[in-house]
């Protein structure tokens, strides 16, 4: 999708899907149940069982329990369970802005109203704001969840121990339930920690959705896992069995293998990564001093402001037309997106200096 999405002409560096070969072990994997036949059904833990052992490698975190999971098709479609178990038609669902388009246009389509509770300048949590939002997200004693992106997808921000236990304790406070998308848990830069929220003081009421498909590149290899916390089981449980026919047999044998065998690659990746934040800020700085830029603390985006241009709202758009690249526009991405564009900088250093090349002779 990514390459075929616009005309040939067209640099993309939008859609969060990686210009990567896949990990060996993948590979093998998948070539093992190809050549046994083995394309049917999933069963059994393995998956769970793997993301237990690089979560207790990767995060020190020993509270991932594979008796409360469940394998969901990917991690969207497991958010939508998530908060059908938590939530009722127009109940509240509150978000911070400016954030992934689809926990708009999941959470509407399921009969909820989407709140806003936006970041702050500094693009982390405003506990303050949050906290309001959650008042107002309950009036009426109305049953509401907050979507808690985690890291932050488009900033790139990770959100510390601290920040989390605080919201944990804000949720609890307000009979608010915490569903968490965590699918890029994996990809944080060097020197960065990421917590999981289930691992958090208060946090052992909440629902985490996690993948391989971002970090390993797998995203048309359909699998995720919903997680519930030690009191969050009951939920968990309730959830219709035929949600488990959706995931990819063939996902679920991929993921496993990724985060068993791929931990090598995935160092590799995060390595370039790192390197790419690195090139993208010095391009920018040389090129296009007037975008502001926060290299992205995990993922592989990032987020441009480029208000000071006076491109109008939608920067991405004259990118498009004047400079043929593909950005996403920061519009769909909520209150804070405008003037904003979303950069994917997981492809190759001659193509991130292209695109910016590209960006600045927009301006001409």
């Amino acid at each position: 999708m990514k390459w075929r999405a616009y005309p040939d002409d067209v640099l993309p560096l939008w859609v969060a899907e990686m210009d990567v070969m896949p990990a060996e072990p993948v590979v093998r994997a998948l070539t093992e149940a190809l050549a046994l036949g083995d394309t049917g059904y999933p069963a059994g833990t393995g998956y769970a069982e793997a993301l237990a052992g690089f979560a207790q490698k990767r995060w020190g975190w020993d509270g991932l329990a594979v008796e409360r999971t469940a394998i969901v098709p990917d991690v969207m479609l497991g958010v939508v369970e998530m908060l059908k178990l938590v939530t009722g038609p127009g109940d509240a669902v509150v978000v911070n802005s400016p954030v992934y388009p689809p926990f708009y246009q999941f959470v509407g389509h399921m009969d909820r109203q989407v709140i806003e509770a936006p970041l702050g300048a500094d693009l982390r949590i405003d506990l303050d704001t949050l906290e309001e939002t959650f008042r107002r997200a309950t009036q009426g004693n109305r049953r509401a969840a907050f979507l808690l992106c985690s890291p932050h997808n488009p900033t790139g921000t990770v959100h510390t121990a601290d920040e989390l236990a605080a919201v944990a304790a804000l949720a609890e406070r307000h009979g608010i339930r915490v569903v968490v998308d965590e699918i890029h848990a994996p990809l944080t830069a060097g020197g960065v920690a990421f917590v999981p929220y289930l691992s958090v003081t208060g946090g052992g009421n909440g629902l985490s959705l996690m993948s391989a498909s971002k970090a390993w590149n797998l995203a048309g290899l359909k699998a995720a896992l919903a997680i519930a916390g030690p009191e969050s089981a009951a939920e968990l449980d309730r959830m219709p069995e035929e949600v488990s026919h959706g995931p990819s047999h063939l996902g679920i044998i991929a993921h496993s293998a990724a985060l068993r065998d791929g931990t090598d690659w995935l160092d590799a990746l995060l390595a370039g990564l790192d390197d790419n934040r690195r090139l993208l800020a010095d391009l920018l700085s040389e090129h296009l001093p007037a975008i502001t830029h926060r290299p992205a603390e995990a993922t592989y985006l990032a987020w441009l402001d480029c208000r000071a241009l006076g491109l109008g709202d939608d920067a991405a758009e004259i990118f498009l037309h004047r400079g043929r690249v593909a950005l996403n526009s920061g519009i769909p991405f909520g209150t804070g997106g405008a003037g904003h564009v979303r950069l994917n900088l997981a492809t190759s250093p001659e193509l991130i200096a292209e695109g910016v090349r590209r960006m600045a002779a927009a301006l001409d």
